[in-house]
């Protein structure tokens, strides 16, 4: 008899306007006594990192601060950040931001417990012991890295993103403010958002998917579609709290049910040509969405009644209607929606994709793709 055993993994959340003020406390009950806390220089600018560094003297804590992260966090940015800690002694891992922070502290939270360099850890289920406690607070509703198994970092001599996955990677504590939200640039709220929709679609359609994953990815696909454009229009606080659950939600699928090809190609490129991630998925996800039918047509015909707000004749027609919705909704943003607006050079999709093959995220993608199946897409996409 066949016994199929589902796992979960989530941090403690804490949710909500001014969750923010929890973070010392969050940390003096993990036991810090210096924490490395990340974050990045826009978030300085805002006034967000200061809120962080009073909420540490509340509780008269230590720290040691870390900014030198990227868009893509580069690998020796996650050296360089765990040879601060281990010479500061530090004993908590504290990130403010969004995916480049979060990714980057969790790369010095492995290398300091486990030894070597973050590239000695690329796939998944390769780390053996156990990290540091990590709180994360996350500034963007879209990269889940708070709440997920997944890093992402750019290995600069390849050029490649490494996809590392393990449930080791899950932090202890995410608080999640929606308020941070209100000092995001418009873009920045559609490449979140955007992400985060493809976290939820990519996970539900994944061959590992399952009911506690499922029900996340279309609650968060529904308060994207809804909640997005009244995000854009005036930054609506309950939009925007509505994104933030969205970007939670979505997360909590993706690291539970993996991604698929669209997420492969995306790191692909990102490693190539240092894009914003959240950016290339309204180019890739109608394509993918396209090829990935035949191996899931009721998922995307699920995916499809939420897009369109209403169910059609069959579930072939209602899942291509909601791609082409959905590519409708994509160009309404007036974000890039062909890949030639990102990619400079056709020729190098060819190795774009070749690289994208060695993906952990195409694993689970519901229908299985060579590197010459992705070029084609990456073709019908330019």
């Amino acid at each position: 008899m066949t016994i199929n055993v589902r796992k979960f993994s989530i941090p403690e959340i804490f949710f909500g306007s001014n969750s923010l003020k929890y973070a010392g406390l969050c940390a003096r009950r993990l036991g810090a006594e210096k924490i490395f806390f990340v974050s990045d220089p826009g978030l300085e600018k805002t006034g967000w990192v200061d809120k962080i560094f009073e909420t540490l003297e509340d509780e008269k804590l230590n720290w040691v601060y870390y900014s030198n992260v990227v868009t893509n966090p580069r690998d020796y940015q996650v050296q360089e950040g765990a040879e601060l800690y281990k010479a500061e002694g530090c004993d908590v891992v504290m990130a403010l931001g969004g995916g480049s922070p979060m990714d980057a502290a969790k790369g010095v939270a492995l290398v300091v417990s486990n030894g070597g360099t973050v590239h000695d850890y690329e796939g998944a289920n390769r780390i053996q012991r156990p990290l540091p406690p990590m709180i994360f607070l996350p500034s963007t509703a879209g990269s889940g890295s708070d709440v997920s198994q997944f890093m992402i970092i750019n290995d600069m001599s390849r050029h490649v993103k490494m996809s590392i996955i393990s449930r080791t990677l899950v932090p202890n504590i995410s608080i999640i403010d929606p308020n941070i939200l209100v000092t995001k640039s418009r873009s920045l709220i559609i490449a979140a958002a955007i992400d985060a929709l493809t976290h939820a679609i990519e996970a539900y359609v994944s061959r590992i998917a399952s009911p506690f994953t499922e029900i996340q990815s279309l609650k968060a696909i529904e308060l994207i579609i809804s909640n997005l454009p009244e995000a854009l229009a005036d930054k609506s606080p309950k939009a925007l709290e509505n994104l933030s659950i969205a970007g939670t939600a979505a997360g909590m699928a993706f690291s539970n049910a993996s991604l698929g090809l669209d997420h492969a190609l995306a790191h692909s490129l990102g490693g190539v040509l240092d894009v914003m991630h959240g950016l290339i998925h309204p180019v890739l996800l109608p394509h993918v969405m396209r090829y990935n039918l035949p191996a899931c047509t009721g998922k995307i015909a699920d995916i499809g009644k939420i897009v369109l707000g209403k169910t059609l004749r069959t579930d072939e027609t209602t899942a291509l209607a909601g791609i082409e919705k959905l590519e409708e909704y994509c160009q309404s943003l007036r974000v890039a929606t062909r890949l030639r607006e990102i990619v400079p050079d056709r020729s190098q999709l060819a190795r774009i994709c070749q690289m994208a093959v060695y993906d952990s995220c195409l694993l689970t993608n519901p229908r299985s793709a060579t590197w010459e199946e992705m070029l084609e897409i990456c073709e019908e996409a330019w």
